[in-house]
């Protein structure tokens, strides 16, 4: 049975940050750290990732630091933003599913716990100067504003707190703590976050106080929304398809040398016809044609940070670590969607037309639709399963870390497996900051990632867990224990099989019983419950 201590304290265990925290205190200035979130993005859609799209300021990034390639999210929006926010597993930073409707238990409140610390809690409580751009989601929408920005150590806010928006006219735009219109008739939200952010970090560059930003875009989430031009750019570009994608960006990224020869792509999804016999060619290229533009214009925004870092003279000491919340999102809107997110009419009175309609193209302010499974299948090339699942196509994403003064840049990649759990310990390692020790504070769970980004240590010895509506994992070492609801549990080598195509769970029974015994274990302290009672119980609330 759960109790509260357990809940609060039994994986305290697992939690470590490393001795360079107790090394740097007394010596320079503590850096600024900027932590920088995409939103349903692929693992391949990133040049530096494999991707076709331009991302310059990103690839610099990469470029001029480390990139890992083992690296995981939560599988979803919400419990990732949690996780990431406070160094937790979701459950126990009260997210175990979405923010809109609340639990029925502790890890399943759906709003961010009281027994849990943000970054900017943590890093404000010792000096540092605290702002947010971006998509907040990890509270449900309502009039308390208990679990807004503000309230969870940040100094400064602009975004929304919903977890999907317009990007033409942002729902919940909130400025501080006061709802506040889109700007001008030019204005386009990853734009607006890109300026914003801009300004907060010249603005905190001003004083001789460290800094955080955290930096949480919603591209390229849907709704597909983009200007005409950068569209256009894409458009010849993706004739090719989605067969002839997926080839050439695992085709890249064997050439970079980020996966082995020895995992093989994964087949096309079953779901997703071949590229030569699909329908509405005209409108599927628009699609995926969007959503690079989409991406395109992240990285444009990214770079607007990086420029006023640049110009402020702070980029040698600043560590700037970017990821994404969960892999490609292969959703597909439908004509009935409805939802708070969703506006009836543009700013100036046309009818919003909802839905993946192949008669309508995707980009302007008047339409809402998605990319859908046969671009997110690419998306997240070489892997299978999107966002929701734990398979390696739900959760790998993307880790970038650069920090000039303390970071060699290396073409190297770091392939220990680590998690979001880790952006907390390694936030509060590179500040030599203390994580609260009070007793109804849950445990940190992550460990810092600088001993392998700063000293090539070797890999972690530990097990990382996951659990979304049903869907369950375990990673140690080299075996993956994976579950799609409501099957049978899978066992992958990740050594020869990274790609997970070869189920090892007959012939490995007993490395099976003892990574299940380890997740139940795992789980209820956790305060994980079965899947199916969590919709029973969230049905009858």
């Amino acid at each position: 049975m759960l109790t509260r201590r357990n809940f609060l304290g039994t994986l305290s265990s697992t939690g470590l940050v490393s001795g360079l925290a107790a090394a740097q205190s007394g010596k320079a200035r503590q850096p600024n750290i900027l932590l920088i979130l995409a939103d349903d993005m692929g693992f391949s859609d990133l040049g530096c990732y494999g991707s076709e799209i331009d991302t310059p300021h990103v690839d610099g990034l990469a470029k001029q630091g480390v990139r890992f390639t083992q690296f995981y999210n939560c599988a979803r929006c919400c419990p990732s933003r949690a996780s990431l926010l406070t160094g937790l597993y979701p459950h126990q930073a009260g997210v175990g599913h979405m923010v809109d409707k609340a639990g029925p238990a502790p890890g399943y409140a759906n709003d961010l716990s009281p027994h849990s610390r943000t970054i900017a809690q943590v890093l404000h409580g010792a000096g540092y100067q605290t702002g947010m751009v971006g998509k907040w989601h990890v509270t449900p929408v309502n009039e308390s504003k208990r679990n807004w920005p503000l309230q969870r150590g940040f100094d400064r806010y602009y975004g929304i707190i919903h977890g999907a928006a317009d990007y033409y006219n942002p729902v919940t735009l909130t400025r501080g703590n006061d709802a506040v219109p889109p700007e001008g008739p030019d204005y386009f939200f990853t734009d607006a976050l890109g300026k914003t952010g801009a300004e907060f970090v010249a603005d905190f560059a001003r004083t001789d106080k460290p800094w955080f930003l955290y930096a949480a875009f919603t591209a390229p989430h849907w709704p597909l929304h983009a200007h005409e031009e950068n569209i256009r750019k894409y458009e010849q570009r993706y004739r090719m398809g989605w067969d002839e994608m997926r080839e050439t960006r695992h085709q890249r990224q064997l050439k970079m040398g980020m996966l082995a020869k020895r995992w093989d792509l994964t087949a096309r999804d079953t779901h997703v016809p071949a590229w030569k016999d699909a329908e509405n060619k005209d409108w599927q290229v628009r699609r995926m044609a969007t959503y690079a533009a989409q991406v395109e214009q992240l990285d444009r925004n990214i770079g607007r940070l990086l420029t006023q870092l640049r110009s402020s003279g702070q980029e040698d000491n600043t560590l700037v670590m970017f990821m994404a919340d969960n892999g490609g999102c292969a959703e597909e809107i439908g004509p009935n969607w409805k939802g708070l997110h969703i506006p009836a009419k543009t700013r100036d009175g046309r009818p919003v037309r909802v839905g993946n309609l192949p008669g309508v193209m995707p980009g302007p302010e008047d339409t809402y639709q998605s990319y859908g499974m046969p671009w997110a299948n690419a998306s997240n090339t070489p892997f299978r399963m999107y966002k929701h699942w734990v398979h390696e196509g739900g959760i790998a994403t993307p880790l970038i870390a650069r920090w000039p003064a303390r970071i060699k840049a290396s073409s190297k990649f770091i392939d220990t497996p680590a998690h979001f759990i880790d952006i907390m310990a390694t936030s509060v390692d590179a500040g030599a900051v203390t994580y609260p020790a009070e007793a109804d504070v849950i445990p940190l769970q992550g460990r810092s990632l600088l001993p392998l980004i700063q000293d090539h240590a070797t890999a972690y010895d530990r097990t990382i867990f996951w659990e979304h509506e049903g869907n369950c994992c375990a990673r140690r070492g080299k075996w993956k224990l994976v579950r799609k609801f409501p099957s049978s549990w899978e066992l992958y080598d990740m050594d020869v099989d990274r790609t997970e195509l070869h189920d090892t769970a007959g012939s490995k029974p007993e490395i099976v019983r003892e990574m299940v015994a380890s997740w139940d274990q795992w789980a209820s302290a956790a305060g994980v419950l079965p899947w199916a009672e969590v919709e029973r119980m969230q049905k009858n609330r």
